[in-house]
């Protein structure tokens, strides 16, 4: 699963949505990449509870 995020500028941004992804049940591992501000998600996560987390840590979910 692949999340377009709005927001991150730089590797403090992408270590918060690495460990906001990571704790959610289902997630086996993320990958953030700055310069295409997306995160893959490996695993069989809530997609809603993705967005959720991301969204509460302070960026923007485009899709």
């Amino acid at each position: 699963m692949k999340l377009l995020i709005e927001g991150m500028m730089c590797p403090h941004c992408k270590a918060r949505v690495e460990k906001v992804l990571s704790a959610i049940e289902g997630v086996e591992s993320v990958t953030v990449d700055l310069q295409n501000k997306c995160a893959d998600i490996q695993g069989a996560p809530d997609l809603d509870a993705c967005r959720q987390a991301v969204t509460n840590a302070g960026f923007k979910v485009l899709n």
